[in-house]
């Protein structure tokens, strides 16, 4: 199709729906959008927590750093 046919077919849609429904429309699908992001980072976040097992937390190396300072000094 030539670009004359698209204008002709954006006009169309334009009268048929108008601005307004097409506004809402668009603001529909930037939210899904954005909550389908939101789910896929929170899915992708929680699935590293289940990998990395139970009594595995951020604070692993700092205790274990604490109780090899302990054994050296005691």
């Amino acid at each position: 199709m030539s670009a004359i046919h698209w204008v002709i077919v954006v006009v169309v849609v334009l009268l048929v729906f108008g601005t307004s429904k097409l506004k809402n429309v668009g603001s529909d699908l930037g939210s899904a959008i954005k909550g389908f992001k939101k789910s896929m980072a929170d899915g992708e976040s929680s699935e590293n927590k289940q990998l990395k097992g139970p009594g595995q937390d951020a604070d692993f190396n700092n205790t274990s750093q604490k109780t090899e300072d302990k054994t050296k000094n005691g």
